[in-house]
């Protein structure tokens, strides 16, 4: 049986919501720190809230759960982790162990817990990881190499290089992309925008708005992907002229897709926001056949989410259970509508609604995960100059 701590405020709003949206919409899927990579209900994947969060966060979200030793495999994942119930019941039943879920907060407060407890772990395995941090934890030592055998052919375009690809393992990803609301650019007339460089036009002034890059891991998704659309040495003017052009910041997904995006079921005046490229089959209206709102495919930055055998564990066969059971078919099937990401093993069938209206980035924008890890700091600290004064 699968036992959870409770799970945080934003996340369960997110999750709430998401379920609302396909109540009423007949479709949608998400996760953001709210983090539609997770969190959300709607259109954000299961998010990795608070990216920026301070290395003391994760001391404060983690109890100290004993790892397992007598028949039960601990995961740590973040707090937008979640699986059918019958899928757990079923891997206890297959392999003879009780999982224990200890959520960890979002993905940065767990990859900061990770790496404080390098070598002795309060879990077995983790699942979560995302790019933005996968070289740190690598870099500290804190997990066991393995690779589970006979995995999909299409797990090697999310494998990260140098050698960590031995220590974490893809099983899901989501690209994290600007959306507009089509209806409302069609109502007034106006020519939507179809890039980055765009949203510094004038006729697009006071349109846009995006959760902030230190407290919510979309925001730093978008971050990363104006630093890798324009360079090291570039970004800050693009970020003044985004700025001066009557951007909002908030602190999180859900205020910018609920609150102030036209089309995010409030009462917004902004038809331009950040979110993913999943969030439109959430805004198909009842009765209705296509959605509202488009991702803009050309502004992506891609989140892939990995599971990793934790070092010092004292059950490392369990951990490896956990994680070939993560990339096993039934759970990759399970997280479209989990945790609103796409699944790594690109055989298994997405959800209709998914086939139809949740397109991927065929060319989504990358930075190196070991330069994010070495400039990350320093990045945060010059955007929070230009963004929040």
């Amino acid at each position: 049986m699968i036992h959870t701590r409770p799970r945080r405020t934003t996340t369960i709003l997110t999750l709430a919501l998401a379920t609302g949206l396909v109540l009423t919409s007949c479709t949608l899927t998400g996760g953001d720190d709210d983090e539609p990579t997770g969190d959300q209900a709607a259109p954000a994947p299961s998010e990795s809230q608070e990216p920026g969060a301070d290395d003391d966060a994760a001391t404060a979200t983690a109890p100290a759960p004993t790892p397992a030793d007598t028949g039960t495999v601990v995961l740590a994942a973040h707090d937008s982790f979640t699986l059918p119930g019958e899928l757990v019941a079923a891997f206890e039943a297959d392999t003879g162990y009780d999982l224990e879920v200890q959520l960890s907060g979002d993905a940065g407060q767990m990859a900061n817990q990770i790496v404080l407890t390098a070598g002795n772990p309060t879990a077995d395995v983790v699942f979560g990881i995302d790019t933005t941090f996968a070289t740190r934890v690598v870099g500290a030592e804190a997990l066991e190499a393995y690779r589970p055998e006979g995995l999909p052919e299409s797990v090697e375009e999310h494998d990260l290089a140098e050698g960590a690809e031995a220590y974490l393992t893809p099983v899901d990803y989501g690209d994290v992309c600007v959306n507009i609301d089509s209806v409302w650019f069609a109502n007034q007339g106006i020519e939507p925008p179809q890039s980055l460089a765009d949203l510094t036009d004038p006729a697009y002034e006071d349109l846009f708005v995006t959760p902030g890059a230190s407290t919510s891991s979309p925001g730093l998704a978008f971050l990363l992907a104006t630093i890798g659309e324009f360079g090291p040495g570039e970004w800050q003017g693009y970020w003044e002229d985004l700025m001066a052009n009557g951007a909002k910041v908030t602190s999180g997904w859900t205020d910018a897709y609920t609150v102030d995006f036209t089309a995010g079921g409030g009462d917004g005046d902004r038809p331009i926001v950040l979110s993913y490229a999943s969030s439109p089959p959430f805004t198909i209206p009842d009765g209705g056949f296509e959605p509202t709102t488009r991702a803009l495919l050309d502004t992506c930055f891609r989140q892939v989410e990995y599971a990793g055998v934790l070092a010092g564990t004292d059950n490392p066969e369990g951990a490896q259970a956990v994680v070939d059971w993560l990339l096993s078919p039934d759970v990759q099937a399970a997280i479209p509508d989990s945790m609103y990401v796409f699944p790594v093993d690109d055989t298994v069938a997405l959800p209709d609604l998914w086939s139809q209206w949740a397109q991927v980035a065929e060319d989504p924008i990358v930075v190196s995960p070991r330069q994010i890890e070495a400039e990350r700091e320093t990045w945060l600290r010059e955007w929070a100059d230009i963004a929040t004064g």
